[in-house]
């Protein structure tokens, strides 16, 4: 593939990825440029007062896309409209985005159930709000040479919230805690798994003409 091929094809990941403004018309100090045009066809490498002429007779800036490239290559385009596109695209990119935390949840080797049932009503909370839970057991004294008595708490608790919960980690032990995480079971995804499924299995079923 030749260079400016190369260079046209990756100019909007470039430019997507820089923090500051993008240098363009008069700012533009280098004395000839890759012109690339606003329908993306090739204009070759011109002078850059050239280059300025043909984006003023376009109505549009000339904008460095790629400045690091040898000459730079330049695009026709109307930069505040791009500037305005590209924050209204990181300000609807944010406004989607989850932040998944995660939450703790303590237990004991010998905890009692109305705790487990406290601890377990806490976690599906965390877990239905998106967040992951951080399922943790500290063995005291001669606990730890009894450690099949917190995995045996574990797994009764992953248990009791698997309605809401995935087992991301398994417990495992970590010097004097064992720690398991808990990730949000995605009911949407598997809901539509489960109907896709039976789907697959009444066409199977259904007699044939």
């Amino acid at each position: 593939m030749s260079a400016p091929f190369f260079l046209y094809s990756n100019w909007r990941c470039i430019a997507n990825n820089m923090a500051v403004d993008l240098l363009t018309n008069e700012d533009i100090r280098d004395r000839e440029v890759r012109v690339i045009d606003q329908n993306g066809e090739q204009l070759g490498v011109l002078p850059i007062r050239r280059a300025l002429e043909m984006a003023e007779e376009a109505g549009l800036d000339l904008v460095k896309i790629v400045p690091n490239a040898k000459p730079p290559v330049c695009k026709f385009m109307d930069y505040d409209k791009y500037r305005y596109e590209q924050a209204k695209k990181e300000r609807e990119i944010r406004k989607n985005q989850k932040v998944v935390s995660i939450k703790e949840v303590q237990l004991s080797a010998t905890i009692e159930e109305n705790d487990v049932l406290t601890k377990a009503k806490a976690a599906m909370k965390f877990l239905k709000n998106g967040d992951k839970v951080k399922v943790s057991i500290r063995f005291r004294g001669r606990q730890i040479t009894h450690q099949e008595i917190g995995l045996a708490v574990m797994q009764d608790f992953a248990e009791r919230v698997k309605d809401m919960a995935v087992v991301e980690r398994k417990p495992l032990l970590e010097g004097r805690h064992m720690i398991m995480i808990l990730a949000p079971r995605d009911l949407t995804k598997e809901a539509k798994a489960a109907s896709k499924a039976s789907e697959k299995e009444a066409g199977a079923s259904a007699p044939q003409a």
